[in-house]
């Protein structure tokens, strides 16, 4: 953006019979894009492992944590966080590495937000 300001109590027809003008360009910071984090379902990983997951990854409620849980039962997939991008890939990696140390198939994924 740029932003034009006449020089107040300049002469308007200086020394050289111009106007007096400064220009000052103002840069605009945007936010970084954000990134969805997605749990999917399987048919493998106990429901108690998930809710212990979203606890222990995402912060969440035991109550939260446990509807979050069948709603990726139910429906395949539920969003568990948006973040940035660099914290939404540390956290697909946390868990993961901690499903596979635990032997779960579970997945975690994540996605650009609209």
């Amino acid at each position: 953006m740029t932003l034009v300001f006449n020089m107040a109590g300049q002469n308007p027809n200086g020394p050289e019979g111009d106007d007096a003008v400064v220009t000052k360009t103002r840069t605009r910071t945007q936010r970084p894009p954000m990134y969805k984090v997605l749990l999917l379902n399987d048919d493998f990983t106990p429901m108690e492992f998930v809710v212990h997951v979203l606890e222990r990854f995402f912060g969440m409620s035991h109550a939260m944590a446990f509807d979050i849980m069948l709603t990726v039962h139910k429906k395949g997939v539920a969003v568990v966080g948006v973040f940035s991008y660099e914290v939404a890939e540390t956290k697909v990696a946390q868990v993961m590495d901690f499903a596979r140390r635990h032997q779960h198939p579970l997945q975690c994924t994540l996605e650009k937000e609209e």
